[in-house]
């Protein structure tokens, strides 16, 4: 695997990285095994934030003693200046390191959220003393919303950009890329598999791989999906006309309202199961319908505890309309069940 600049900042790279939500499924012996095995095949970069549980504890765990062989990139969702440095204090402490290599504020999608980290008090004036102090080398800033991305892009205040990007999602190529290319960016592609609902790892890389400018951030949580994915840097990209095809019968499949699983969602106050729920459609059209049902009935029955409050709404990044969309799957959910019975 390839060894590569992020950006023109001075930080180096592997050019395929590690995202650190998967691994929080798993106990810590296993994720252990799981990071020490993406080292193995070449992976050097590790991305993971303060909101992923325990993530940030199992990272530091599986490279103490390894400091200088890995790049270890967090996250803060605080905006202000108090809470952005005690997350930095705690990702420090639960990284077992003195110092961060990538911090990045956290998803800021809104004029106001920049607003408010800009501003007195804001998270980026003690950040850029933490910087100053070593405690940061870099700092660096994630998005979903592609007008605000290249906004902050443009204020020339970070090193990075973090942004979803696949062959689903590709409106980054255009303007967030070039922008952060001509202002010496390092580029970090997440959700290569957008979210979960491309299950076809090979197609996946295919495709990202033609950006080599562009880290992707895959989520690992088995020796085998790190192996079978480390495996794809082992030879010359190539896509065939078979590949585009199925690429455009995915697209078609999914249309532009997906659930990414990013669970920003969640919780529900009234105990929705919100993301296995989103994901009832795609499931069922992989599924019979007597097994979708089976596996997917407790989050299904859940969508009855709705009320229609739309807090879910106002924290998905993508202003997807999920008690409508949970509405619909429910309701296919429903026909499916009473086909079972009639049959």
């Amino acid at each position: 695997m390839r060894v590569i600049p992020l950006g023109k900042q001075g930080l180096t790279v592997s050019e395929l990285g590690f995202g650190g939500i998967p691994i929080i499924r798993l106990d810590f012996g296993s994720a252990v095994s799981v990071l020490r095995r993406a080292y193995e095949r070449g992976i050097t970069l590790y991305d993971t934030a303060n909101a992923y549980r325990d993530s940030e504890a199992k990272i530091g765990s599986a490279f103490e003693g390894m400091r200088a062989d890995v790049v270890l990139a967090t996250k803060t969702l605080r905006r202000d200046a108090a809470g952005a440095l005690e997350q930095l204090d705690n990702s420090l402490r639960m990284l077992k390191t003195d110092y961060i290599d990538l911090f990045q504020l956290h998803q800021i999608a809104q004029e106001r959220d920049w607003e408010i980290v800009c501003g007195p008090g804001g998270a980026l004036e003690a950040l850029h003393k933490a910087r100053q102090q070593g405690r940061i080398r870099h700092l660096g800033v994630t998005s979903h919303n592609l007008d605000m991305a290249v906004k902050l892009v443009k204020s020339g205040v970070f090193a990075s950009i973090q942004f979803p990007f696949n062959f689903i999602e590709q409106a980054a190529q255009d303007e967030l890329f070039q922008a952060a290319t001509a202002a010496g960016m390092g580029i970090l592609a997440m959700k290569p598999f957008a979210g979960g609902v491309i299950d076809n790892a090979a197609i996946a890389f295919k495709y990202l791989r033609q950006y080599p400018e562009v880290i992707p951030l895959p989520g690992f949580d088995t020796l085998e999906r790190v192996d079978e994915v480390a495996a794809f840097y082992d030879t010359p990209n190539t896509i065939t006309p078979a590949d585009l095809a199925r690429m455009d019968q995915y697209r078609r499949e999914l249309g532009k309202l997906f659930c990414r699983r990013c669970e920003y969602c969640q919780p529900c106050p009234q105990g929705v199961m919100i993301t296995a729920a989103m994901g009832y459609k795609i499931i069922a059209s992989r599924m019979s319908d007597k097994v979708a049902v089976e596996f997917a009935r407790l989050p299904m029955e859940s969508v009855l505890k709705c009320t229609d409050c739309k807090e879910c709404i106002e924290r998905c990044p993508y202003q997807l309309p999920i008690p409508e969309m949970l509405k619909a799957h429910y309701d296919l959910y429903e026909q499916h069940r009473a086909k079972l019975k009639a049959d």
